[in-house]
């Protein structure tokens, strides 16, 4: 189901109590957005090797990893998202398997290492950032690579899971909202009787709460404020504001200039409507 279309940042959170976030790792994660994965590669690596006990390293470098992918394979295209009968009969992509591997490895760590510190910590920072976010992973190569979109619904929830727990600890995490908003949003767009199955099976399918979250993390969030403000420009063209997408994505393609795909849309919301 499409509900996992964004579960790159689908369940991701900065967990309660968190101290100021990396600058180290906040560069890393800008040169992803800006498709400069190598470098955001070594940003990571770096931070593992002189943090061995904090697992935002390995998670870090594990959506390194499949963004990636996703980039390479061409799915975050928003009209991918924008068209569902073209996104329900899509092709299965073919993922690099040397960069499945390294992926799957680095979930593996991620969630040993966030476990381990859980136990003693149970409102760890970094542990339950990782945890949030590990399960969006693999939500995403679930549902974008491998169309598994049961499998990636499940994940889906079990992410929500501790984007609650961050946001009922800390609600000025606001990176944790992201998760819930596109959960919330995505959900809604589906057939009534549809979102009336998915409710009663525990999905969350709020239109206006999904919106709401995702310009809480769009406008105060940190590692995930760009792809908030990606998810509410393809939200926008949905609606057909072509001025609102605009403007998000003329500031996302002045930040990254390196990432075609906010030109892509920009010139292609210049052409004449349809």
């Amino acid at each position: 189901m499409r509900s996992a279309v964004f579960a790159f940042l689908f369940s991701s959170a900065l967990a309660s109590g968190a101290e100021i976030p990396s600058a180290d790792l906040y560069r890393g994660w800008m040169k992803m957005y800006d498709l400069q994965f190598d470098e955001a590669h070594v940003v990571f690596s770096e931070w593992k090797q002189s943090h061995p006990t904090d697992s935002l390293g390995p998670t870090s470098n594990a959506a390194a990893c499949l963004f990636s992918e996703l980039a390479r394979l061409g799915v975050l295209e928003s009209e991918l998202f924008t068209d569902d009968s073209r996104f329900l009969n899509r092709e299965k992509p073919h993922p690099d398997p040397k960069m499945k591997t390294l992926f799957q490895r680095e979930i593996a760590v991620a969630e040993r290492t966030a476990d381990a510190t859980l136990r003693t910590e149970p409102n760890d920072a970094n542990a339950l950032f990782a945890k949030s976010l590990t399960f969006g992973l693999r939500a995403d190569f679930a549902s974008l690579i491998e169309k598994q979109d049961l499998t990636a619904l499940k994940y889906t929830k079990q992410g929500r899971t501790y984007a609650d727990r961050l946001t009922l600890a800390n609600p000025k995490n606001y990176d944790a909202y992201l998760g819930l908003g596109v959960e919330n949003y995505l959900l809604s767009l589906k057939p009534a009787p549809l979102r009336a199955f998915l409710w009663i099976t525990g999905s969350h399918v709020d239109h206006d709460k999904g919106l709401e979250q995702l310009r809480l993390t769009a406008q105060q969030g940190h590692y995930l404020e760009p792809f908030a403000k990606l998810l509410l420009a393809v939200a926008a063209l949905r609606d057909n504001n072509r001025t609102g997408a605009r403007s998000l994505l003329a500031e996302l393609h002045n930040r990254f200039p390196n990432n075609p795909l906010y030109l892509l849309e920009l010139n292609r919301i210049s052409l004449p409507a349809k």
